[in-house]
């Protein structure tokens, strides 16, 4: 059960969730393949063996450090829109929570690269009523995000 389950009020019916976009693991993903290339050319030049083996372990290495911290961020974060509200966590053991009143939402801005609009991802601004605002980056179906909030 998520953070998002557990503050539901009754009644209250999430309409859409989301998170952080897997386009995070791409670090993790170039890391692999240059461990399969420095692999490839390892085998390919016996001479370097040793040092090779060295350069792909420390590929190897970085890829599982990046995906683990790719996979922990995107754990972490929760992005959902209720009937009633929009509600943002992030963290684990320090942890930020943002809860605002759907009469509050002033307006939902969604910026995508081109690589964003390839990909499905993008960062979205929620402005509330005042100056509140906050900024969600590398968020999943952005565009789905903002026309849920703005069905509400």
């Amino acid at each position: 059960m998520g953070y998002v389950d557990t503050i539901l009020e009754p009644g209250e019916q999430v309409k859409f969730r989301t998170t952080l976009s897997w386009t995070l693991f791409l670090p993790a993903i170039g890391f692999a393949l240059a461990a399969v290339a420095a692999l490839i050319l390892t085998a390919m030049t016996p001479a370097f063996a040793l040092a090779g083996l060295v350069l792909v372990a420390i590929f190897a290495a970085a890829a599982v450090i990046a995906a683990l911290h790719a996979w922990f961020r995107r754990w972490t974060t929760e992005i959902a829109v209720t009937d009633r509200r929009v509600v943002l966590k992030r963290g684990f053991i320090r942890r930020h929570t943002v809860e605002m009143n759907m009469q509050k939402v002033e307006s939902v801005d969604v910026d995508q690269t081109q690589w964003g609009r390839l990909l499905d991802y993008g960062s979205v601004t929620i402005r509330g009523v005042g100056s509140t605002f906050e900024r969600l980056d590398m968020v999943d179906a952005p565009l789905r995000l903002r026309s849920t909030n703005t069905a509400g």
